[in-house]
């Protein structure tokens, strides 16, 4: 194993994530990519059904949020890897964070895709979709989705 691309949203889930891709990558010295995908606003018109933009609109505003957003997670990134002695790199992007993801994996040639995962609520059940499943669904190489730790509760 090579290479290791990490889907990172800045979640908690994300952040154990990030905890097992690094001891994967020190197990097999691969070098890690990690994945933080801005997702657009959708504009005001409805897609198919009005569940789906067909379009989206980036205000200069958007725009700086999203770099804003992005450039605290590749800080975060470099500060969660500091002194692992791991090569990591840092790709903000903007768009689906499913395909942004499995995009940067093929990109990379990826050997693994590793995203953390939560219980979805009720809207992503109906609507059918988390990133985790949308990147199993579309990655042409194995993918690991790990689970929180339990919550240790009284």
């Amino acid at each position: 194993m090579k290479t290791i691309v990490a889907g990172y949203d800045g979640t908690r889930e994300a952040e154990h994530a990030l905890t097992r891709v690094a001891e994967l990558a020190r197990t097999f010295d691969a070098k890690v990519i990690v994945v933080s995908v801005s997702n657009p606003q959708p504009d005001a018109a409805p897609g198919a059904f009005g569940l789906t933009p067909y379009y989206y609109a980036t205000s200069e505003t958007e725009r700086q949020l999203d770099e804003a957003v992005l450039e605290q997670h590749r800080d975060h990134v470099k500060a969660f890897f500091a002194g692992s002695q791991l090569p990591v790199e840092f790709a903000g992007v903007v768009g689906d964070p499913a395909a942004e993801i499995v995009e940067a994996a093929a990109a990379h040639d990826a050997d693994l895709i590793v995203v953390g995962t939560r219980e979805p609520g009720f809207l992503e059940r109906l609507l059918g979709g988390s990133v985790s499943q949308g990147v199993a669904r579309l990655a042409r190489c194995d993918v690991l989705i790990v689970h929180p730790p339990e919550e240790s509760g009284g």
